[in-house]
């Protein structure tokens, strides 16, 4: 039986929600963690609905990385929230997944792009989670969109490996600190910790962590480093490429943690690391299951953007994290003032 499906470019799915209080911060900005949820649920409905069109084992799809992902507009309570996903690419075990998200003012009419993402994911044996299952593969319209498509994936491939690089650095949590003691604007000043416990509605069908839940949580947590380093209404920029090193099960305690890298005079870095924790499957010991830099940038009561406290440094460590985070700051910038170049 031939593995091969006709992609289809004009025929993407797409999921409608409107925006509720809940999906929101105090000021009515829709959190960047919901959005995250909204992308990941999308891309997860095609990719498993693509995976399971050959004969075989049925099986789940389960996100293996985000790439950077560009906040272009907030998203208002009120507002519809339309995200369309279609399948760019599929290597032997592995579906590329591009993501738009439009707001829709359902008063005006008017529409507004606010993310574009790509997402990766892996299909695994509802029968054996263990078991990657091979993936159908997709015909393009050409030669060179595969290659394009062959290119991204290497480069994601190897971008993954280098994260695990990272991977035994740790955060202790930091669950109820005695900030008074903290200096202002240091990093153990709003470096935050939140605890949580998986429970049935989290999961796959595997009984696995749906990817976006847990990048919710991220959100969350970058969220409060960001509010408390700067006390203002503060809002997602972006976020890098996120990495899911290994998959947190129904029953485990995580421990989602951030703590500010760098700060310029618009904006913040929060590194976030997700740590899981069996609670029956003690002998496995706690692992490093997620790891990604947020961006946030801090807002007055306009939407206007408001410049940062400079992050104060007080160790080696910190001071090397800053200047990494430098780095990142100005290939970012490099980045989009070339893209917006090439579109003069």
């Amino acid at each position: 039986m031939s593995l091969t499906r006709t992609l289809s470019f004009s025929s993407p799915i797409q999921i409608c929600r409107i925006m509720r209080p809940d999906d929101a911060n105090i000021v009515g900005n829709v959190h960047g963690g919901t959005i995250l949820k909204m992308i990941e649920e999308a891309g997860g409905i095609i990719s498993t609905r693509h995976c399971n069109t050959q004969s075989g084992d049925r099986c789940v799809a389960a996100l293996a990385r985000v790439e950077r992902t560009d906040f272009l507009h907030p998203m208002l309570i009120g507002e519809v929230a339309h995200v369309s996903a279609e399948l760019t690419y599929t290597s032997r075990h592995s579906v590329e997944v591009q993501v738009n998200v439009m707001a829709e003012n359902i008063l005006t009419g008017s529409k507004k792009v606010t993310n574009k993402a790509t997402l990766w994911y892996v299909p695994f044996s509802l029968q054996n989670v263990d078991k990657i299952i091979e993936v159908p593969q997709i015909e393009y319209a050409s030669p060179e969109q595969e290659e394009e498509g062959k290119k991204r994936y290497e480069a994601q491939k190897m971008e993954r490996l280098e994260t695990k690089e990272r991977n035994g650095e740790t955060i202790i949590p930091v669950i109820s600190p005695d900030r008074q003691t903290k200096e202002e604007y240091t990093v153990g000043c709003s470096q935050s910790s939140l605890i949580h416990l998986v429970g049935p509605s989290d999961c796959t069908l595997h009984g696995f962590v749906h990817g976006g839940v847990t990048m919710k949580l991220m959100d969350e947590v970058a969220g409060i480093v960001a509010a408390r380093h700067c006390k203002t209404n503060i809002v997602t920029a972006s976020v890098d490429a996120i990495n899911f090193h290994r998959k947190i099960k129904k029953g485990c305690v995580v421990t989602v943690s951030g703590r500010m890298t760098f700060t310029s005079n618009k904006s913040m870095e929060i590194e976030v690391f997700v740590d899981a924790d069996p609670l029956v499957e003690t002998a496995k010991g706690k692992y490093r299951a997620v790891s990604a830099f947020f961006t946030y940038i801090s807002l007055d009561k306009d939407g206007k953007p408001l410049p940062v406290p400079t992050l104060k440094l007080e160790t080696q460590e910190e001071k090397k994290r800053f200047e990494e985070g430098k780095v990142r700051y100005l290939q970012t910038k490099a980045k989009r003032q070339a893209e917006q170049e090439r579109q003069q």
